[in-house]
This record gives C-alpha cells, structure tokens and sequence, in this order.
C-alpha cells in the first residue's frame, strides 16, 4: 500500500480554501504542491508558506504531472467545467459542495471520471461530521431500533456575511439552498438511508436587498418511512448556537451579538466593497487571520438535529451524542481530533490509499442536488416533488473514537 502524502493542487484560494486550510496544513496525509487562483497575494502565501508551485492558468495546474488529487474550491457554477478538466487530465477529485448547480452538471462530472478512471469526492459538508457519522453507525447496528423522524434547525447570519454578486443570485448557486442546504440534505440522507421520496417546501425572501432565498423549511420522505423536518434562516437574529452548548458551526466558542455585529458591519457598505470584504478576510487577503495551529472547542456542526428512533432519541452535540431512552440520559462523547474536518481525510485517505468507493461520491451528491432543487420547485409550485436520482448511502467505514458516560 502507498503510505505516501497524497499530492493535492489547490483550484481557487478563496472562502472554501480558508476553512479546509487547518486542516491540509495539519494533517500529514496530505501535501499542498501546488495552486492557482487569480488573486496573485494569495497565489504569492501559497508559495510563501508552502513551497507549492502557483500555475498561470487552471489548466496548467490540471496538466501538474506532480499533482495527484485536485480540491475544486470555485464558485459553484464552474465546477463542472474544472472537475471535467482535471478528470481529462487524469487527476482524481475533491469538490467542494454543492456538486454543482445543476443535474446535467453532476451528471457529466460522473461521466466525465469514469471516462478517465479517476475518483470523485464531494466535500467538505456537515455530513462528514464525527458526530453525524457516529449517529448513522448507532442506527445502522439497530441498537436503538430504525431511525422514524430526523429534526433540524438552524438560525445563522449567513445572509449579512460578505457576498460576491453572485452569492445573491439563485440562477448562479447563490442563496441558502445551494450552500446551506446542501448541509443539511446531506446530513438527513446519511442519517435515514438515503432514498428521498417526496419533497415538500417553502422558502423565503424577506430582503428586498438581498434578492435570493435566504431561509426555508422542507418536509421529507424516506423510502424506509423516515421522515425529516428541516428548517434553516439566515438572516441573522436569533442564533441557534445558543443549542449547541456556544459552540459555533466551525467548532470554536461564539461570542454573544455575533449575529447582530454581522448584520451591522455590513449595512454600512455597497456592493464593490461588500465583495472587497470577502476578499480581503480569505486567505492571502488583507484581513486573513491564521488560525492554522488554534485547535478547536468542539466538533464542528449544522445546528440542533435530533433522531427519534424506536427506542431512543438522539441529539447530536459538539461533543458526541446525547442519548435519551428508558434508562434516561448519557452522553456518547467522541474523542476529538485538535485537526478539525479530518473526517474529510478520512474518505480522502479511504478512496486514494486503500481503494474504498467514497462516501460522498458522484451519484450521493447528485441526489442531494435534486433534493435541493426539490426544495426550490416545490416553494414555487406550492406541491410536493418526487424526486427520481435518489441512492443509498456506502457502507460506513468509520472506526472507533468514542467513550460513554452516564447523566441520568
């Protein structure tokens, strides 16, 4: 077996990139070699920090005869065109989510690397959370019998963080369906089997400044007979982190008034300089902060979820599980890693060095696209949609990492 660091080339050093960086810098089981992306302060850290090669031009990275793997970290309306160009180029790949905006797209990106022979993975998402995927085991072992409803919520001020154009705009993946929901599909499909049946939604669109979908809530259906209830507002007043013992979705302890400092640092601008904003805290940007070596609070996560099986519930916390049944309440803590998102360097490690098919693959994240999308058809035609791309969730291959304790 190669042991050996997988070589990754970077496409776009942007938002995605910033907050998968902890992670490639910490974790030996990989090596960044190499970049490209058109900011050239970034390009210059990259090499800086390093000693990556930064490409001219997206192909000139795909053509890297030292790259192995690429991490598609672009806007999400071009991530078929590069994922299509480095399977030509023959290099195996790891997308950000969503896959993409579009089945077509997906859909060409899966026929695009079996032509070439080479691996898909879609992630980072909230799916690959140590605690998601300790819940899944605990249902798929029937401890707790089957899994019957799944509730979600989460309240954030995804709204009012800084955007690019396009981030407000639905027809090019902006919006809360495509980047956040895209979490919280993923995570209910790994948690109920898989196989959505019907989709039932609304959304909203409550700022006239802001003309995208911000906040919606979706009803799901199982072919197993789960149901999940998913809810999501970004427009940052109530945070439901306060749930989620002040442990903020990327794992680090979150100050009270973060939502409503948001909401009022950005009112205070226009649009050239809300997109300068976001540049500038990315990395190599003005206002980047390295937090390369801070380890985390707690597990990152997607807000409250609880699983009510036959015989138990389970919330998932920072920590683990917290699990409810007739002998009352104890914990399921998971041994935290100090790398957060490892769990991608898992599947990454699973597909690259041992040969397993991934988790996220291609056909998985298509399916979460279309329940995505089921999302946006049903609000406008006030019906349920049925969606028809649906599969089962892969074998888990998660190992040990947890201790119980009892509170009761």
């Amino acid at each position: 077996m190669n042991h050996n660091p997988i070589r990754l080339g970077v496409l776009g050093l942007g938002r995605a990139f910033t907050l998968m960086l902890p992670t490639f810098a910490n974790d030996q089981r990989v090596k960044l070699v190499a970049a490209f992306d058109p900011h050239q302060t970034s390009c210059e850290l990259f090499a800086k920090e390093f000693g990556g090669v930064c490409h001219n031009s997206v192909e000139s990275l795909c053509a890297d005869p030292n790259v192995e793997w690429i991490y598609v970290a672009t806007p999400h309306q071009l991530h078929k065109e590069h994922v299509c160009l480095s399977a030509k180029y023959g290099k195996h790949v790891l997308v950000e989510k969503p896959m993409s905006i579009s089945i077509a797209d997906c859909q060409a990106m899966i026929d695009a690397c079996n032509e070439a022979q080479t691996s898909l993975i879609i992630g980072h998402s909230h799916s690959f959370n140590r605690p998601v995927l300790l819940a899944r085991q605990l249902i798929e072992s029937g401890i707790y019998g089957s899994a019957r409803l799944i509730t979600t919520v989460n309240f954030t001020d995804f709204m009012y963080r800084p955007r690019r154009p396009d981030e407000l705009d639905t027809s090019k993946g902006g919006g809360v369906i495509f980047s956040q929901a895209a979490h919280q599909v993923d995570i209910v499909r790994l948690l109920a089997g898989g196989k959505t049946t019907s989709v039932y939604a609304r959304t909203g669109a409550w700022d006239g400044s802001r003309k995208t979908e911000g906040a919606y809530t979706a009803l799901l259906d199982f072919d197993n007979g789960a149901v999940a209830n998913i809810t999501y507002n970004g427009y940052g007043f109530f945070d439901s982190d306060v749930l989620m013992n002040n442990i903020g979705e990327l794992g680090k302890i979150k100050s009270a008034g973060t939502h409503q400092k948001t909401r009022s640092n950005l009112l205070s601008g226009n649009e050239q300089h809300e997109a300068q904003k976001k540049a500038e805290r990315n990395y190599g940007g003005a206002a980047y902060k390295n937090v390369l070596h801070v380890p985390p609070d707690g597990f990152q996560h997607f807000g409250p979820i609880i699983v009510s099986c036959d015989l138990a519930d389970l919330r998932l916390t920072p920590y683990g599980l917290e699990i409810h049944d007739d002998n009352g309440t104890h914990q399921r803590e998971v041994f935290a890693h100090q790398i957060p998102r490892s769990e991608v360097i898992d599947e990454l490690w699973s597909v690259a060095r041992l040969g397993n098919h991934p988790l996220h693959g291609g056909k998985w994240s298509l399916a979460t696209l279309e329940v995505c999308l089921a999302i946006l058809e049903s609000a406008k035609k006030r019906s349920a949609i049925i969606p028809v791309h649906q599969v089962s969730a892969e074998s888990s291959y998660a190992t040990e990492w947890t201790r119980d304790s009892d509170s009761s």
